[in-house]
């Protein structure tokens, strides 16, 4: 098979020190895994030297290999800068689903009873995002109005990658909009949802409101969640989600680009997290979401091999952290190279002990 290309889009401060040990893990040396990368250079200086030129060559070449790690970047909030490279990345991609997973790390004590691990899979395009605001005034009184839209074939792939998920996770589809008090826009999401549930018999089926789910999610127990949401309610979800697990750093985010038939085209994954710029150059920022981030692209590459090396990847960084190998966030004292270190020795010891059980 030939070589895998991922389009590598570099960051600012932590966010850039951070790809690079995730690069460093999915090294083929480590990995076994016959991938070269393409990199570009998203950094905020960059991107304002070429007026988000580079931005636009990172996504037509996403576009080309469909694979993507992206570090995290500056988003400068002064009108006319150069803006958020995700937005011009997802545009240009057409990337339409989010999915992003919270997971238990050993060690770190989740909130309530949540040990297995909860999938949002949310819209990434209209909803609240992008909706058209204005204000008028009327009878002595000020209105604000906001025109919001959302599209059946956006929904359809939010709940086609839900059940997907569900299946690989053998967990249940969760959860829902409310779509009760918004029968005709929420409800298109609800109709989706039912709809592919006839596709996935095997796949259990919970539909919620979204007030309710919110309140289930406290009482989650040991079977994993997959939960598809609008594009506002999943951003919210998300957030929560994760914290519920006692720490972003076990979660990576992927935006998905998919064909007419619901067929992958393209893949982006990075951390959920920011540049932090009071970590920077201390060598002590928490690389572990950016690691999943680097494992869950590989996992997209359609090889037993890639396969093979996205689990291990998994598990060795939860090992590393069982056996306590810590950043200080999570308790610990190993610095930033010291956790990717402690990943790298038992990937490769995996992958070598392994092929030796069959």
């Amino acid at each position: 098979m030939a070589t895998a290309t991922i389009v590598v889009m570099e960051g600012d401060q932590t966010g850039q020190e951070l790809i690079e040990e995730a690069l460093r893990v999915l090294d083929p040396a480590v990995t076994q895994v016959d991938v070269a990368f393409q990199r570009f250079d998203l950094s905020l200086e960059r991107r304002r030297a070429t007026q988000n030129g580079v931005v636009h060559e990172a996504a037509l070449a996403l576009k080309q290999t469909g694979l993507g790690l992206k570090a995290a970047t500056i988003t400068p909030e002064g009108q006319g800068d150069v803006g958020s490279p995700n937005a011009i990345i997802r545009d240009e991609v057409d990337g339409s689903v989010i999915l992003r997973t919270g997971r238990r790390i050993p060690g770190i004590r989740p909130v309530g009873g949540v040990f297995a691990p909860i999938t949002v899979v949310r819209m990434a395009v209209d909803d609240a995002y992008g909706a058209h605001e204005w204000r008028e005034i009327r009878d002595g009184d000020e209105y604000a109005f906001r025109t919001e839209r959302i599209s059946r074939h956006i929904c359809s792939q939010v709940a086609e990658i839900a059940f997907q998920q569900a299946r690989r996770a053998r967990g249940k589809v969760f959860g829902g909009p409310k779509y009760t008090v918004s029968p005709v826009y929420e409800g298109m999401l609800k109709e989706e949802m039912d709809a592919a549930a006839a596709r996935y018999p095997d796949v259990r089926y919970s539909p919620h409101l979204i007030d309710a789910t919110y309140a289930l999610l406290l009482t989650a127990g040991e079977e994993p969640l997959v939960i598809p949401a609008l594009n506002r309610d999943g951003d919210c979800l998300s957030d929560l989600v994760m914290q519920m697990f006692g720490s972003i750093a076990g979660a990576e985010s992927l935006l998905l680009s998919l064909g007419p038939n619901l067929e992958l085209k393209a893949v982006m994954a990075e951390a959920p997290h920011g540049t932090a710029p009071g970590l920077f150059g201390k060598n002590v920022a928490n690389p572990l979401a950016m690691i999943l981030a680097g494992g869950a692209v590989l996992s997209h590459i359609s090889t037993p091999e890639a396969a093979l090396a996205a689990r291990a990847i998994v598990e060795s960084c939860m090992e590393a952290i069982y056996d306590g190998v810590r950043t200080a966030d999570l308790g610990g004292h190993a610095s930033t190279t010291d956790f990717t270190d402690a990943v790298i020795k038992r990937v490769k010891t995996k992958l070598a002990v392994w092929p030796t059980l069959r």
